[in-house]
């Protein structure tokens, strides 16, 4: 598995994490929650860098390496 589809994973899973703390009434943690998500993403989108890809891409490879 490649770093990119694995953090799209990540993501997704914990999206789904979110949902399930806010159904179970736990709706500040999922709030916080759901906050941090969209700082990593804003500040990965205005800045080009990803924090998580790094930390992963020390254990799996890229995705461009996998199509050569």
């Amino acid at each position: 598995m490649c770093v990119e589809k694995l953090q799209k994973i990540l993501l997704a899973s914990t999206l789904g994490i979110v949902m399930m703390l806010v159904a179970s009434g736990s709706i500040k943690a999922g709030f916080l929650l759901q906050l941090i998500i969209i700082i990593v993403l804003i500040a990965s989108g205005l800045t080009g860098f990803c924090y998580i890809t790094k930390v992963l891409r020390t254990a799996f490879p890229s995705c461009e390496e996998d199509k050569k």
